[in-house]
């Protein structure tokens, strides 16, 4: 009955953190950056949001619901990190993936060396993603987004206030790891305790 549970627990957290990945990569917000140009008659913000595949402003009057999109090309990104981001977003889902496949034909609690196995794709999909995460970061603070957000408002409002927050991508990937994380200490201890009960 405690396997059962720990198994239960363990797939819940499995299934909840490869979601967080699913939505975090699939979405473009992992970077948000607010420029407020206050000192302009008519005030106005631009909301300035990337993820890894794009990058897009949008001029937005705090007055009107409308937002105007349009995709940014300005500014290089260096294909080296582009290719490493990728690869560690594909291979960490696929491991996500296969864990999980790994796991549901060890169901039947009768192959502990699969819940060994899938417990261990999920740890290194949670390695993975947050190397990608911790690359991320280093990008982001090397880049300095602010100034260049700043030098792309600053031709209309040169005393423009820039704000840069992580999205709401980010975070979801972050509460990602974690959870891949127990879930494959989970899935262990669950072979474990198969393999020692034989």
């Amino acid at each position: 009955m405690k396997i059962g549970a720990a198994a239960l627990a363990g797939g819940t957290f499995g299934v909840v953190g490869t979601l967080c990945f699913l939505v975090a990569f699939s979405t473009d917000y992992w970077l948000v950056a607010v420029a407020d140009s206050a000192a302009v008659a008519p005030s106005w913000l631009t909301l300035h949001h990337e993820g890894f595949f794009r990058r897009c402003m949008y001029p937005v009057e705090p007055t009107t619901p409308a937002l105007l999109a349009s995709f940014i090309s300005m500014f290089v990104f260096p294909a080296v990190f582009r290719g490493l981001w990728t690869v560690l977003i594909v291979v960490g889902l696929l491991s996500a993936l296969t864990g999980g496949l790994l796991l549901v034909c060890g169901v039947p609690f009768i192959s502990s060396k699969l819940y060994r196995l899938g417990g261990a794709f999920l740890i290194a999909a949670a390695v993975l993603l947050l190397l990608l995460l911790l690359f991320f970061v280093l990008w982001m603070e090397a880049v300095d987004v602010s100034s260049y957000v700043l030098q792309k408002v600053r031709e209309d409002c040169p005393d423009a206030a820039v704000s840069v927050h992580y999205g709401l991508s980010f975070m979801a990937a972050a509460a990602g790891v974690p959870l891949e994380v127990l879930s494959g200490l989970l899935f262990l201890l669950v072979g474990r305790t198969l393999s020692a009960g034989r």
